[in-house]
């Protein structure tokens, strides 16, 4: 269609792993509505099947309190994994508690974000992330 400012296919996969049906929804809409593949789980241990197959991920969005493993857990497992060292990780929390956002960069979060976040910055963020 000409004229059309849509991309030509998806800038790239993220995988969403949080326990709130809420915070998902909001999630994928926003991400899929910017052109990513979305792939979107419900507990920590979805997040580690995911992160353990060889699916290309080019961000991680985890939340800290998850059922299955917490968000930190899994962000811990996945820096120890060859193929996912580098891959960019924002937490999403919402407990805004210093001693989380204090572990979570240790363990090689790229991002720190309380909940409720504004889905535009969330987005800026990722975009930074991800297009520098």
């Amino acid at each position: 269609m000409a004229g059309s400012s849509l991309p030509e296919g998806p800038r790239g996969r993220i995988l969403v792993a949080d326990d709130e049906p809420h915070i998902r929804r909001v999630l994928v809409t926003l991400l899929e509505a910017s052109a990513y593949e979305v792939d979107a789980v419900c507990d920590g241990s979805a997040a580690i099947d995911r992160l353990r197959s060889e699916r290309p991920y080019d961000i991680v969005l985890l939340d800290v309190m998850m059922p299955g493993a917490t968000g930190l857990e899994v962000l811990g497992l996945l820096r120890r994994m060859d193929h996912r060292s580098d891959t960019p990780v924002v937490i999403l929390t919402a407990k805004g508690q210093d001693a989380d956002r204090t572990t979570a960069l240790e363990l090689g979060a790229s991002d720190f974000v309380t909940k409720p976040f504004s889905p535009k910055k969330l987005l800026a963020r990722i975009e930074e992330l991800l297009h520098p």
